[in-house]
């Protein structure tokens, strides 16, 4: 059975850093496309941030774009998301998700696979 689970979110203040985990079990996070979402109370889900399966390309959303780093470990089996400068708009449940990587990177439609998401409250 596939899982994803994340970790690492919490509370911090605006400027302040967190580091998202994803492990994965089951899948090979090189051969998925992975990517980053985030669900704020009474919003849709939106993609952040991906990355290819082959690791050489990456998406991001205009908002985080020179704030947020995806990356990920193979050996360890996991993706992260390297957030600096947060703001409190970054507040969110964020979530991990997988799908497969003929898809189009940047896009929520085609992920197969989804955690249970953090949640990261950035205060002002």
């Amino acid at each position: 059975q596939v899982q994803l689970v994340e970790s690492g979110g919490g509370l911090v203040q605006t400027g302040d850093s967190l580091r998202l985990s994803c492990a994965a079990s089951e899948i090979a996070v090189n051969m998925y496309n992975m990517g980053w979402f985030r669900q704020a109370p009474g919003e849709e889900r939106e993609i952040v941030a991906a990355i290819s399966a082959t690791g050489g390309r990456t998406y991001y959303e205009d908002s985080v774009k020179g704030r947020f780093t995806i990356s990920r470990n193979s050996v360890q089996n996991t993706v992260f998301l390297q957030m600096n400068s947060l703001k409190p708009e970054d507040t969110a449940v964020y979530y991990c998700a997988a799908k497969p990587d003929y898809l189009a990177l940047n896009t929520i439609s085609g992920y197969r696979y989804w955690g249970q998401g953090t949640q990261v409250t950035v205060s002002s």
